[in-house]
C-alpha cells in the first residue's frame, strides 16, 4: 500500500510512503503539469508493483484575515489536487489538521511559528533520512497519520 500525505497549500508539500522505510517528500510542485507528473509517477509505480494508493489530503478552509486572492489560490490548488487524484483512481481521505495532529499526540503551541517548528522537529525525528523543511513537514506527518490509520 502506497500512502500519500498532502499539505495542499502553495507553500505545502507532498510525502509518499512506498513502505515504512522508503519515503519521498518534497515541496508542492510549482506548476500544474509538475503536480500531475508527480502523481502520475506514483501511479505508474503502484501499477508496476500491484499496489493500491491511499491519499490523506489535509482538509483546510479559509481563515479570518486571509486575503481574497490567497483564499482563491488555495481553493484552486486544493481543487486541482483532488481532480488529479480522482482521475488517477486514488482513494482520498480528507483529514483536518486538528484530527491528524491529535492522533499523533501533537498539541497546539503558543504561536504559529513555535508550532510549525515543533511539527518540523517531530517530522525530522520520525523521518531522519528526509531533509525536512517547513514545506514538507506537515505532508510527512499527514502520511504518517495515514499509515497509522491503515495499520
Amino acid at each position: 500500500m502506497v500512502v500519500i500525505g498532502i499539505d495542499p497549500g502553495v507553500n505545502g508539500g507532498i510525502a509518499v510512503m512506498y513502505s515504512d522505510t522508503k519515503v519521498a517528500s518534497f515541496k508542492m510542485p510549482e506548476t500544474e503539469r509538475d503536480i500531475s507528473d508527480c502523481f502520475r509517477d506514483v501511479s505508474d509505480y503502484a501499477q508496476l508493483e500491484n499496489e493500491n494508493v491511499v491519499v490523506y489530503l489535509e482538509k483546510v478552509h479559509s481563515m479570518p484575515g486571509q486575503g481574497v486572492v490567497s483564499t482563491f489560490t488555495f481553493g484552486q490548488n486544493y481543487g486541482l489536487l483532488r481532480g488529479i487524484l480522482i482521475t488517477l483512481g486514488f482513494t482520498i481521505y480528507d483529514v483536518t489538521p486538528q484530527k491528524w495532529q491529535k492522533e499523533l499526540g501533537i498539541s497546539k503551541s503558543e504561536s504559529k511559528t513555535i508550532h510549525k517548528n515543533k511539527l518540523k522537529g517531530l517530522a525530522q525525528q520520525w523521518f531522519p533520512d528526509q531533509k525536512v523543511t517547513l514545506k514538507n513537514a506537515d505532508a510527512l506527518l499527514i502520511a504518517k497519520y495515514g499509515k497509522n490509520q491503515i495499520k
